[in-house]
C-alpha cells in the first residue's frame, strides 16, 4: 500500500497548477463528504482524485493509488462558491466613513457626464486586477465565482478585452468561472446635490448584451469546462425592460444564468419606484422576468412581496453579509428566506473575500434578526457556501465531495495557532476561523493553491501593484466629484495626519 505522506511535503512534489497524474488519495482528520442528498462527516475520512473528478469519498479505500496525502488535523472540503465575487480593486473602503456618497464622488456629476466619462484604467491594469483577484479567492478556499466588478470607473460598461483576459487567468490559476463583460442601458447622475436621475440609452445596453452573448459562445467551455458563461446586466436600476427581456430570451437560447444585483439599496428602491411604480421584484414579475435562471444578490431591501415573488418562481438569492452589513444592512432574515424554500447561495463583494468570515457575519447578523440562536445553525451558512451555490448555478457536480463530483476542494487547518480548540470543524471554522487557515485548493483536481502559494501568480508583488493601481485612481477623483473639491476632502483621514517635515 502506498504510505501517506504529511502534506507539505506531498505537495511539495507536486507541479503547482497542474493536475496530479493517477489517483491521488486525500486524507485528513475531517472529510466534508456528501451522501443521500447532504453533507456527512467523516472522521478520519478519504477522499480519492483522479482526471479531475472525486471517484471514492469514504473510509478504507480499498484500490491502489499513486500517492497519498495527509493533511492531519484539518478539514477536506468541497471548494466554496462565491456567486458576487470581487474582481478589480475594492473600492467599497472608500465608503465606509465618507458619506453621503454623492459627496464622496461614489455617483457621476453632470458634468463629468457632459465632459464624456473615460476609462480610469488601462487594459493591462485590467487584466492584472482579475488575475489578482482571483489568486486572492483560491487563498481563501474559493473554487468557483462569478466575478463583480464597479461600473463606476468605467467609461460605460466592461469590455470583451478585459473578460478575454480573465478567462485566460483562470486558466492559468485554475480557478472556476462564470462570467461575461456586464452591460447596462444607464446609469445615475448627479445633478445637484443629493439629485441624482437616472439617465438611459438603451440601444447601448442592447450592444453590450449582444458583445456578452458572443463572448459566451466563444469561451463557454475553456480549460476543460473552468471557464463558463453567465449572463451579468448591471443593478437593476440600471437595466430597462427591454434589456432585461432580450437578456432573459438570450439566456434561455444558450442555457445560461443571469445574474442581477436587487432589492439591496435605499437609492435602487427609490429610483425604481419613481421609474415603475413597484419594487424591482415586482416590477419584475409584472413584466413576466422573474424565473429560475436568475441570481439575485442581496435582497437586504426585500419586502415581504418580494420574497413571496422569488419563492415562487425559483430565483436565488446570493448573501454577501459582510459588504451589507458593513453599511448597515442585512437579510431579514436567512431563516425566512430558507422557510420561504428560496435557495441561498453566498458571494463576498469585497476585500477579503474571506468567505468563511462572511458565513460568520451572516450567523450574527441573523440570530440578532431573529431574536435567538436557534433558528439557523453554523452548518446552514456552510450548505449556502457550497449547495446553494452548485444550485444556483444549476451544477449537481460542485459544492460536494461524492463519487462523480468535479474535484473541487479546499483543506481548511483546524490547527493554526489562530484558532480554538475544536469538536466540530464546521461550527469551528464558522464561529471562529477565516480563509487565512486555506492549506491547499483543488480546482477540477489540479493543484491551484498550496500553503499561500498560488499557480500563475506571485501575490506579494502583485499586492504592491495593486496599491499602486489604487493610488492613481485617488488622485482622480476629483474631476468625478460634485464642486471637484481636493482629495484630502473627500476623503480625510480618521484621525488627524501630520506628515514629516522635509529636512
Amino acid at each position: 500500500m502506498t504510505k501517506a505522506i504529511p502534506a507539505k511535503q506531498a505537495l511539495a512534489g507536486l507541479s503547482l497548477g497542474a493536475r496530479p497524474s493517477g489517483r491521488t488519495l486525500l486524507t485528513a482528520e475531517w472529510v466534508l463528504a456528501h451522501e443521500n442528498g447532504s453533507h456527512a462527516l467523516l472522521r478520519n475520512g478519504e477522499i480519492v482524485i483522479e482526471n479531475g473528478t472525486v471517484t471514492f469519498a469514504g473510509h478504507d479505500f480499498p484500490g491502489e493509488v499513486a500517492r497519498r496525502i495527509d493533511f492531519g488535523k484539518s478539514l477536506i472540503s468541497p471548494g466554496l462558491i462565491d456567486l458576487d465575487a470581487l474582481s478589480d480593486l475594492d473600492t467599497t473602503i472608500l465608503g465606509i466613513d465618507h458619506f453621503p456618497s454623492w459627496k464622496k464622488g461614489r455617483v457621476w456629476p453632470l458634468s463629468y457626464v457632459q465632459n464624456g466619462p473615460y476609462e480610469m484604467y488601462s487594459p493591462d491594469d485590467l487584466a492584472f486586477q482579475k488575475r489578482f483577484a482571483f489568486g486572492q479567492l483560491l487563498l481563501n478556499g474559493i473554487t468557483t465565482a462569478a466575478p463583480i466588478a464597479s461600473l463606476f470607473y468605467r467609461e460605460w460598461a466592461e469590455t470583451v478585452a478585459e473578460f478575454d483576459a480573465a478567462a485566460q487567468a483562470a486558466g492559468d490559476l485554475g480557478l472556476r468561472v462564470f462570467l461575461s463583460p456586464a452591460y447596462r442601458s444607464g446609469g445615475m447622475v448627479l445633478h445637484a446635490p443629493g439629485d441624482m436621475r437616472a439617465h438611459f440609452d438603451e440601444p447601448r445596453g442592447l450592444r453590450g448584451l449582444e458583445r456578452a452573448a458572443d463572448y459566451i459562445a466563444r469561451q463557454s467551455g475553456r480549460f476543460d469546462g473552468l471557464v463558463q458563461g453567465m449572463f451579468a446586466p448591471d443593478r437593476v436600476e440600471t437595466c430597462t425592460a427591454g434589456l432585461l427581456r432580450a437578456t432573459m430570451e438570450r439566456a434561455e437560447e444558450m442555457n445560461c444564468k443571469v445574474r442581477l444585483h436587487m432589492a439591496q439599496g435605499a437609492m435602487e428602491v427609490e429610483t425604481v419606484r419613481n421609474l415603475h411604480g413597484a419594487t424591482a421584484p415586482v416590477w419584475l414579475a409584472r413584466e413576466g422576468l422573474l424565473n429560475d435562471r436568475l441570481i439575485a444578490p442581496h435582497a437586504t431591501e426585500a419586502t415581504h412581496e418580494d420574497l413571496e415573488l422569488y419563492a415562487q418562481n425559483g430565483v436565488s438569492v446570493v448573501h454577501c453579509p459582510l459588504v451589507s452589513g458593513r453599511h448597515g444592512g442585512s437579510l431579514n432574515s436567512f431563516s425566512k428566506l430558507r422557510d420561504r424554500g428560496i435557495n441561498i447561495a453566498m458571494g463576498t463583494d469585497t476585500t477579503p473575500p474571506d468567505m468563511l468570515l462572511n458565513l460568520l457575519v451572516g450567523l450574527i447578523s441573523c440570530r440578532m434578526n431573529d431574536g435567538g440562536p436557534e433558528r439557523v445553525m453554523t452548518r446552514d451558512f456552510f450548505d449556502a457556501a457550497t449547495i446553494g451555490g452548485a444550485k444556483a448555478l444549476g451544477r449537481t457536480d460542485l459544492g460536494r465531495l461524492m463519487p462523480g463530483a468535479r474535484a473541487d476542494i479546499a483543506v481548511f487547518g483546524l490547527d493554526d495557532v489562530t484558532m480554538a480548540p475544536s469538536i466540530d470543524p464546521i461550527t469551528t471554522l464558522v464561529a471562529g476561523g477565516s480563509g487565512k487557515v486555506t492549506k491547499a485548493v483543488f480546482v477540477d483536481g489540479r493543484l491551484s493553491m498550496r500553503f499561500g502559494q498560488v499557480a500563475g501568480i506571485d501575490m506579494q508583488s502583485a499586492r504592491d501593484q495593486a496599491q499602486e493601481q489604487f493610488d492613481r485612481l485617488i488622485v482622480q477623483y476629483p474631476a468625478r466629484t460634485w464642486d471637484h473639491p481636493p482629495v484630502e476632502e473627500i476623503f480625510p483621514p480618521s484621525y488627524p495626519l501630520r506628515e514629516k517635515a522635509d529636512a
